[in-house]
């Protein structure tokens, strides 16, 4: 009789395996969004509200239940207010982790993708480059556009669009040129534009060691989809960021793995 009863007021189909598994994999992607910023307190906190307001109206406090209601009805607003960074994050994470080979593109619906084409990137260029600058110890900021639109970032500093080459980057970057203080940005195989200003990380739990080149190298890769070369100045290590992760003290033929790997992804 009581198996009966279990049975009858626990029913589990497949849809709601695969509706709490999809519940359980945003939550964890809003968390790996959000650790380590400022974000995550705000975000704990409108949690503890909700869970308060669930709390009342099951003991039937109306008029503190209808208070915090409003308060949760108007949060949406102030969520996507306070939120806005990680939202763009998220819909950045889904547009290009999930679909950056193209295939919901318009030319495979209508069968129209042609030949695989060569990335257009100087990779050796910028390899040999940093090598340079990692051994006379220049600090340098090279970020390389994959498919998200960098033109509000380029627009902070100089367009140049000039072809990408070892030197002009080196010459860039020397310290007594007038375009050396922040970022270049390299689309297809030009240099599109120097002395650019790059969004800093909010992240409060990187290494104490991180300096503005390494933490406006988080900030550019969190927002968009870009790869960044960072060579450190004090120490002339070279550094790869990439989603918001940095790979520290990398050697050349590292490097150009990298740049390889990631930029045959963007293709």
């Amino acid at each position: 009789m009581t198996l009966q009863l279990i049975s009858c007021f626990i029913s589990i189909r497949i849809l709601d395996i695969i509706d709490i598994f999809l519940v359980a994999l945003l939550f964890y992607q809003i968390y790996m969004l959000i650790r380590g910023t400022v974000a995550i307190n705000i975000f704990m906190g409108i949690f503890i509200v909700y869970l308060l307001w669930l709390v009342v109206k099951a003991l039937n406090m109306d008029l503190l239940s209808s208070i915090l209601g409003q308060i949760i009805g108007v949060g949406v607003i102030a969520l996507i207010i306070v939120f806005q960074q990680e939202i763009r994050r998220f819909l950045l994470l889904i547009g290009t982790r999930y679909f950056s080979k193209n295939r919901f593109s318009l030319e495979n619906l209508l069968f129209l993708k042609g030949k695989k084409v060569e990335n257009p990137v100087n990779i050796e260029a910028i390899v040999k480059a940093a090598r340079n600058m990692s051994e006379k110890k220049i600090g340098a900021l090279i970020v390389i556009t994959r498919k998200s639109d960098l033109t509000l970032y380029a627009e902070t500093g100089d367009i140049l669009n000039a072809e990408t080459s070892s030197r002009l980057i080196e010459n860039i970057f020397f310290k007594n040129s007038p375009l050396h203080d922040g970022a270049i940005i390299i689309k297809n195989n030009l240099i599109h534009a120097a002395r650019c200003i790059l969004p800093v990380t909010e992240r409060t739990n990187l290494p104490a060691s991180y300096g503005l080149r390494h933490r406006a190298a988080i900030g550019i890769t969190e927002n968009t989809d870009a790869i960044v070369v960072i060579v450190s100045e004090e120490t002339g290590a070279t550094s790869f960021a990439v989603s918001g992760q940095v790979l520290e003290k990398i050697t050349t033929l590292k490097l150009r793995e990298l740049l390889e790997a990631h930029l045959d992804v963007a293709l």
